[in-house]
């Protein structure tokens, strides 16, 4: 099938997904995870009707950015972790990023986007089952905290909302507990009305797993393989 009609498919799987649970599904946004894959593609992609892509580095978004800088009203998020000292790069290429996992690096962002003179959207990645090859704060940690405190003076930085990957599991209903556990977290935080924090977004569910992510709240699906095909080796 062509990158065209994997989308088409998938939007179909998502509506299927969010009547089942009585959501609409205009609540819910595919975003088509483009790393490691070829501007060619991401133009295809783009013209099949995406507009919201994620990318994983920094530098490999960097050599391809040029060749997709006019598609206009395209969303550029990154999605994977970033070094601090790559934050103003980010700020340059992004206007979002998906994975803010301390202080320090929403910081970092919020000096650079100021000095750009940007607003940048921003979700929190929590690490939700407390996995130690993944990035992400702990549910009710210091790390968290800190973040949501932080979020009124971070003026340059729009808080939206959380993120998280979830441990892979072959029956994505392995993974549902995951899922409600980080809605029922974002709907506790949302319900404190803190000052600076939206709690809108809710970014959970890939290629293999999305449909049980959103019968369980996510408000957004970043899909990769299943758009774009088997990642080249990076």
């Amino acid at each position: 099938m062509s990158i065209s009609e994997n989308i088409g498919a998938i939007h179909e799987r998502m509506e299927a997904a969010a009547r089942k649970s009585g959501r609409d599904p205009k609540e819910i946004e595919l975003m088509a995870v483009s790393k490691t894959h070829p501007a060619e593609s991401i133009r295809e992609a783009f013209g099949a009707g995406m507009r919201i892509f994620g990318e994983n580095r920094v530098q490999e978004f960097s050599g391809k950015a040029g060749a997709v800088a006019d598609l206009e009203g395209a969303a550029w998020h990154l999605i994977g972790h970033l070094q601090t000292n790559k934050a103003a790069k980010a700020v340059e290429l992004f206007g979002a990023v998906d994975s803010i996992d301390s202080l320090k690096l929403a910081e970092k962002l919020d000096a650079a986007a100021r000095g750009s003179g940007k607003k940048l959207r921003v979700l929190i990645e929590v690490n939700i089952a407390g996995e130690s090859a993944k990035n992400g704060v702990g549910l009710g940690s210091r790390e968290l905290d800190e973040l949501l405190a932080a979020a009124p003076r971070l003026e340059a930085l729009e808080f939206c909302g959380l993120m998280t990957v979830p441990p892979f599991a072959e029956n994505p209903e392995e993974v549902r507990p995951y899922f409600r556990k980080l809605r029922e977290w974002r709907d506790t935080i949302a319900e404190r009305k803190l000052p600076g924090v939206g709690m809108d977004s809710l970014s959970m569910g890939m290629s293999h797993d999305f449909e049980v992510a959103i019968e369980e709240g996510s408000t957004c699906v970043r899909v990769g393989t299943a758009i774009f095909g088997e990642r080249a080796k990076v």
